[in-house]
C-alpha cells in the first residue's frame, strides 16, 4: 500500500543567532518567506499536508505570517514544541529557555504524524530537487528487517555563511550511498584558511566536501518509538552535565539506530543549492539567490498569485 507522505516544518527555534524570529522574515519579492518556497517546492512534488511544528508563545505572529496563508493551498495542522513536554518525572531545570532540540521537535509530532514523512527546517532553501526525491522516496516507504530511512545531503562548503559558524551532520557514506555514520558539529566555520569545526577549544580540520545533513530526512513512523525511548537517557544525562543548553539531535538518535543495525538510511542527492539564513548579514545574499531563481524561470515572480 502506497502512503501519503507528510512534511513536517521545524519552526521552533529561537532564532538566538539572528537575533529574532527569523522563520517569518520576508526574503521575495512579494513578502515570501524561505518557508513559502519550501512549501511551494513540496506541494510541486506531491505533498499535500504540512505540519508546522512552533512555540506557542510565537502561534498568533506565525499563523499570520504564514500559516493563514498556505492554509488556503494546503493541509495545515500545528504542533507545539515546550519546554515542558517531557515524560512523567523530569521537569524543567531552572532558568533553562532554549528549545530542547531536533529529536524533541520531531517526538512531539507523535500524536499527529501517523504516515511516512519528510523533515525540514523553516530558515532552510533546500531547492525543487530535494523534494522531489525525498517524496518519491517516502511513497515507496515501508519498514522491514530495518527502519528505511532516507536523508538528502548537501555538500559542506556550499553550506557555509561567511558570517558566523554553523551547525551540521558531517555524514560517512558507504559505497552505495547509505549513511554509514552522522556526527553532530555545533560549530563550524573558516578558520585559519580552512574548513574547521570547534570542540572544547580546539579546531580540528574537516573536508570542505563532506556531505552534510541539513535536516531534510525522510521516516516512518516508526522513529517515534526509538525517539521516545532514547529521550530518557538523554535527559538523565543533559540534566547533570548541560541543563541549560543540552540538545536533543536528532541526528544522534539516527546515528545510534545505523550502528545498532536497525536502521538503514539511504543518501539522496539534490543538485539545488543550499540556502540559509543563520545570521542577519546572510539575508542580502538569500533574498539575490531568490531573486535569481525568480529571473530564471524556476518560480514565478508572485508563487502564490493566482492559487
Amino acid at each position: 500500500m502506497m502512503s501519503e507522505p507528510i512534511l513536517v516544518i521545524m519552526a521552533a527555534g529561537m532564532g538566538s543567532r539572528y537575533g529574532g524570529l527569523k522563520q517569518i522574515d520576508p526574503v521575495g519579492a512579494h513578502g515570501e518567506l524561505i518557508i513559502d518556497f519550501s512549501i511551494y517546492d513540496a506541494m510541486k512534488a506531491g505533498f499535500k499536508k504540512v505540519v508546522f511544528i512552533i512555540k506557542k508563545a510565537n502561534e498568533a505572529d506565525f499563523k499570520e505570517a504564514i500559516g493563514e496563508r498556505v492554509s488556503k493551498l494546503i493541509e495545515v495542522d500545528y504542533v507545539y514544541q515546550e519546554l515542558d513536554k517531557l515524560p512523567e518525572g523530569y521537569t524543567i531545570p531552572k532558568e533553562r529557555e532554549k528549545p530542547w532540540g531536533t529529536g524533541h521537535a520531531i517526538l512531539c509530532c507523535r500524536e499527529l504524524v501517523d504516515q511516512p514523512f519528510a523533515v525540514i527546517n523553516a530558515d532552510d532553501y533546500y531547492g525543487q530537487e530535494a523534494f522531489k526525491v525525498i517524496y518519491n522516496f517516502l511513497k515507496e516507504a515501508q519498514d522491514d528487517c530495518h527502519y528505511r530511512y532516507a536523508m538528502v545531503g548537501y555538500t559542506l562548503k556550499n553550506t557555509l555563511t561567511e558570517n558566523g559558524h554553523v551547525a551540521r551532520g558531517i555524514c560517512e557514506l558507504t559505497k552505495d550511498y547509505k549513511l554509514q555514520s552522522i556526527c553532530e558539529r555545533v560549530h563550524i566555520a573558516h578558520h585559519e584558511g580552512q574548513v574547521q569545526f570547534l570542540e572544547e577549544e580546539t579546531w580540528t580540520p574537516v573536508s570542505e566536501n563532506s556531505i552534510v545533513s541539513m535536516n531534510l530526512w525522510g521516516f516512518t513512523p516508526s522513529i517515534f518509538g526509538e525517539l521516545e525511548a532514547q529521550f530518557k537517557p538523554f535527559l538523565d544525562q543533559a540534566l547533570v552535565s548541560n541543563p541549560q543548553k543540552a540538545e536533543f539531535f536528532l541526528p544522534s538518535v539516527v546515528d545510534a539506530l545505523i550502528q545498532a543495525d536497525q536502521a538503514s538510511v539511504d543518501v539522496l542527492h539534490s543538485k539545488d543549492k543550499w540556502y540559509g539564513v543563520t545570521y542577519k548579514e546572510d539575508k542580502p545574499s538569500v533574498v539575490k539567490a531568490i531573486q535569481t531563481l525568480q529571473n530564471e524561470g524556476v518560480y514565478p515572480t508572485n508563487i502564490w498569485e493566482g492559487k
